[in-house]
């Protein structure tokens, strides 16, 4: 096990990026795995995950170095110094290396992970805000939850194949999965393996998607030959998940405020044989107004903080900011007034978050129910899942269906006969 020059001064350029150039992990580690050609997968793999992990223990990693941002080079080598000494790799004979106290890192290691805050390298303002909405217990197991590497999870694209023939086909590739009771599309990679690289995904066979992310689709109840609304599409996971459930009948509509979120989906849909889906860009209430009480089921995957998939986007602890938070729940606010208004009596609400926060979760149906739209509706259930609890996402994910009188309940009903 040793540190190989090229592959760690991709990694010293990749964190300089991410920490002082404010570009998003994700963008530079895709980037940087395409530095070199000659990288088999293990000099990947090592790339990827040590860019990862340094910015997963920022605030750890900087205090045991004693260095503060912005960072430069020398300070970013005694943070990647303090990684390899704790991840027990043999400090090379390198010059930005040179003098790297072991004994003391491990020592400030011991030290300072008696302080949450700083053990589980989150802001302080996040650590007391978690505390403050899940209570000091639910908390401290959670953020350490979210602190683990997120594991590989595919959705089978039920119309183009199965599980078993997916699971089949990767087998071949010498990928082996793993099936998780109660998701049927669901398959979780025994170890990590780029699967954007293989036919099976260039055929549309699956996508890359969290297995508790998979629940919204489910959760929102479509059936073939519906009028269903993804009022906050993007570039359209759920979207397509909710094409399959349709079996590519009846009308998908995707609503974005981005165009370009929208043109990735195009992109999406078509590899993926999902034929039944509109696209509709919000630039205007018209919009919404042109669709009032028209849909049978509507989606709203609100904006949120994204505080329940730290473990797969680590940089977000960052550059995420109070001021934000407070802002987006006024934001899922207004989405939950305005998009709500899509149901048509008797249709059904999904209003989901990736946050574990109450306060953009529970808290805003409550409020929601007692406005003058809100009180059209039934709370019929929702589901609270934390990472702790599931080993993947943490999620929330609220079902409401809008009132109906009896007459406009014997249409419905007549119409769902005929």
């Amino acid at each position: 096990m040793r540190l190989h020059r090229n592959l760690v001064y991709t990694t010293i350029d990749a964190l300089n990026a991410i920490f002082n150039e404010g570009e998003y992990a994700d963008k530079v580690v895709a980037r940087s795995l395409k530095k070199d050609k000659r990288w088999g997968s293990s000099d990947r793999k090592f790339v990827a995950e040590t860019i990862y992990e340094i910015v997963r223990w920022k605030r750890l990693y900087a205090e045991i170095a004693e260095v503060k941002e912005p960072f430069d080079r020398d300070n970013l080598w005694r943070m990647f110094s303090v990684w390899a000494v704790l991840r027990g790799y043999p400090i090379p004979d390198w010059r930005q290396l040179e003098g790297t106290p072991e004994r003391k890192i491990k020592g400030r290691f011991d030290e300072l992970s008696k302080v949450r805050a700083l053990k589980e390298s989150i802001p302080d303002w996040m650590d007391e805000l978690g505390v403050k909405e899940l209570g000091e217990k639910v908390w401290a197991t959670e953020i350490t939850a979210q602190n683990q590497p997120a594991k590989v999870i595919l959705r089978v694209n039920t119309l183009k194949t199965t599980r078993e023939a997916l699971r089949a086909i990767l087998m071949d590739l010498n990928i082996e999965t793993e099936t998780l009771k109660n998701q049927p599309d669901a398959l979780v990679l025994k170890e990590r393996a780029n699967v954007f690289l293989t036919d099976a995904f260039k055929q549309g066979f699956f996508e890359v998607q969290d297995a508790n992310s998979q629940l919204v689709a489910a959760f929102l109840d479509v059936k073939p030959g519906m009028r269903v609304v993804d009022t906050c599409a993007g570039a359209g996971g759920k979207t397509l998940h909710i094409a399959s459930l349709m079996e590519n009948k009846g009308q998908l509509i995707a609503m974005d405020l981005y165009e370009s979120k929208l043109k990735q989906l195009k992109i999406r849909a078509k590899r993926d044989g999902a034929f039944n889906i509109e696209y509709r860009i919000i630039d205007s209430t018209k919009i919404i107004k042109k669709l009032h009480e028209k849909a049978d089921r509507v989606l709203i995957d609100a904006p949120c903080s994204g505080l329940g998939v730290l473990k797969r986007n680590p940089d977000a602890k960052w550059k995420l900011k109070p001021e934000f938070i407070d802002n987006i729940r006024k934001v899922q606010s207004e989405v939950l007034e305005s998009y709500s208004k899509i149901v048509k009596p008797g249709g059904k609400l999904v209003y989901a978050t990736c946050s574990i926060l109450p306060s953009e979760n529970q808290e805003q149906i409550a409020r929601f129910l007692t406005t003058d739209i809100g009180k059209q509706f039934n709370f019929v259930k929702d589901q609270k899942i934390l990472a702790s609890e599931s080993g993947f996402d943490g999620f929330y994910m609220a079902l409401l269906e809008r009132k109906e009188n009896s007459e406009q309940k014997e249409k419905r009903v007549q119409k769902e006969i005929e």
